[in-house]
């Protein structure tokens, strides 16, 4: 096990990589229920969606654990299953199978700008002060992520404002952060794992802390063949491209679905990879030089695109790079074996589906946000009294914690740094990538808006 995942070469041991793995798992469990509750309303059956859910996520973390050896878990994306089942389902009318086509072509273009190592020229054409920004606003983003799904934050009539403290919820969030820090600052190991656990335990008095009636693994194993393979049927990817008057649409959804994935995970990589460690000199030298897929960059990044497609074969929207992986990554996870510990908790938990439902947003949210406050490091590098580097930053930074969207945090960040630049008469230093991936953008802007 040392040898194969360089345990010592990556300054950690087994241990902190399992309670690194725990911690990844149960910040990100909530996509086991989430998923299936979201697809449902396409009109896929919720078992199936279920097992798809948990299947995709296990192939794709192993990928990225054995193969890149980093400390990433994959699973269906918040956001692209919304896009899928509100967009392209309700509002365009294409089946549910025609969407999983969709989303099987989108794993297969990503694949390809893997392969052809676009992704990459994208990486390095970032400036240094954008990838700080990315880094500090995923800090955000993860922390906003906490803040909101335990209930600290209410939107009243669109008007944000704080919770009021007679709810369990949100009183049982306040001990888990108080918790979190102290163990924290005590250096006690595994601090944002005990948090978790001892904040779920606190949470059963609550009454915050309960278990649910879900389906049981045999019932959604019948389900399975219903969404297995359905993206290669009719309908699915027959019915898709039969009519043609429907080919610039498809492929319009296609490229939104695509620059989405793309994105997410870029930011993903570099927010949490660059700072660690995780992502070294070394890995950005070959990525640099294009020196086949040696560097745990290039693999990280095959490993995502392959798991889109992987996911939509068995019946889910895209399959991502979780940014809650930022939350073992915390906990001092640094090689694929914290993977690989995800992975078989995915598999674990197609058997105990209630027990893992159990652990409360309210559990899982202090680890959130405390680790959104480790990662605001990254803000430090960024020259804040210049406006020429700060407007670029602030708006790829804090957009992403306001659009609840790291692509679009990206995106503004983008803008506003060829903005700012053509107004400083610095167009040379544009890079051409930067310039086209912008135009991307703005074309996926004009699309949404017509969607």
């Amino acid at each position: 096990m040392e040898k194969f995942f360089k345990l010592k070469e990556n300054g950690t041991n087994v241990r902190t990589e399992i309670v690194a793995g725990l911690t990844t798992f149960f910040a990100m469990a909530y996509i086991i229920i989430v998923n299936p509750n979201t697809l449902e309303g396409s009109g896929m059956p919720w078992g199936a969606v279920f097992l798809a859910t948990i299947i995709a996520s296990i192939i794709g973390t192993l990928i990225m654990g054995l193969v890149a050896n980093v400390p990433y878990a994959q699973a269906p994306g918040m956001g692209l299953n919304a896009f899928f089942v509100y967009t392209v389902v309700m509002g365009l009318k294409f089946t549910w199978q025609e969407a999983l086509a969709m989303v099987f072509i989108c794993g297969l273009v990503n694949i390809f700008i893997t392969v052809t190592k676009l992704r990459k020229l994208i990486i390095k054409a970032i400036p240094e002060s954008l990838q700080n920004a990315i880094g500090g606003g995923i800090g955000i983003f993860v922390a906003y992520i906490g803040i909101v799904n335990s209930g600290l934050v209410n939107f009243d009539a669109g008007v944000p404002s704080i919770a009021t403290f007679n709810n369990a919820a949100v009183i049982l969030t306040v001990i888990g952060i108080i918790l979190a820090v102290v163990l924290l600052i005590c250096n006690v190991k595994g601090a944002v794992f005990i948090s978790i656990v001892v904040t779920a335990l606190i949470g059963i008095p609550f009454g915050v802390t309960k278990m649910d009636d879900t389906m049981s693994f045999v019932e959604a194993f019948k389900q399975l063949p219903t969404t297995f393979g359905a993206a290669f049927g009719d309908p699915g990817i027959i019915s898709l491209f039969s009519d043609p008057s429907r080919l610039p649409i498809v492929i319009m959804t296609i490229f939104a679905f695509s620059l989405s994935d793309t994105f997410d995970t870029i930011g993903t990589f570099i927010g949490t990879g660059r700072k660690t460690g995780i992502f070294s000199a070394e890995d950005e030298e070959a990525l640099e030089k294009g020196n086949g897929f040696k560097s745990k960059m290039d693999k990280a990044l095959f490993a995502d695109a392959t798991a889109t497609s992987i996911g939509a074969i068995f019946g889910t929207s895209n399959t991502t790079t979780y940014v809650e992986s930022a939350a073992g990554i915390g906990a001092g996870g640094r090689t694929g074996l914290t993977s690989v510990v995800v992975a078989i908790l995915f598999a674990i938990s197609a058997f105990f589906a209630p027990v893992i439902q159990a652990i409360p947003y309210a559990a899982t949210a202090p680890a959130l946000i405390i680790v959104g406050v480790m990662m605001l490091s990254a803000f430090k590098e960024i020259e804040w009294d210049n406006l020429e580097e700060a407007v670029p930053a602030f708006f790829a930074g804090i957009f992403m914690a306001l659009c609840y969207n790291i692509s679009y945090g990206i995106a503004a960040g983008f803008i506003f740094f060829i903005i700012v630049k053509l107004c400083k008469k610095k167009a040379k230093e544009i890079n051409p990538v930067l310039w086209v991936v912008t135009a991307l953008f703005i074309i996926n802007f004009i699309i949404s808006a017509n969607l």
